[in-house]
């Protein structure tokens, strides 16, 4: 998600902002930064495993947004949103894994 949708949009900004999807009445230029916000930040924070299970919420929003945009079209060229939900989904619910910064801040014990 980084690469591709995240830093493609931020670097796109001044050129996209003014015909993106228009988010609940905040406007294209603020729908756009908060979809950046998501895509790139948020995604950076789970590479990370930092602030995982918060950082898949807005990630969560955004990937129902981008369906909900695509008309509810689980399969067809949009697919990768239904699979990024559900592995945003998965992440939210499972939470950081053994070897994540989360992990490393809390202290867990190392199973032997």
């Amino acid at each position: 998600m980084i690469p591709t949708y995240g830093y493609g949009k931020w670097v796109n900004f001044a050129a996209k902002n003014g015909s993106f999807y228009d988010f609940m009445g905040l406007g294209g230029p603020v729908s756009m930064g908060l979809a950046i916000f998501a895509e790139l930040f948020c995604s950076a924070l789970l590479v990370l495993g930092l602030f995982t299970r918060l950082a898949t919420m807005p990630l969560i929003v955004t990937m129902l947004v981008v369906i909900s945009v695509h008309d509810w079209q689980l399969f067809d060229k949009h697919e990768l949103a239904p699979a990024f939900l559900t592995m945003h989904l998965a992440i939210l619910l499972l939470g950081p894994g053994r070897y994540s910064l989360d992990a490393w801040i809390a202290g867990r014990p190392k199973h032997r």
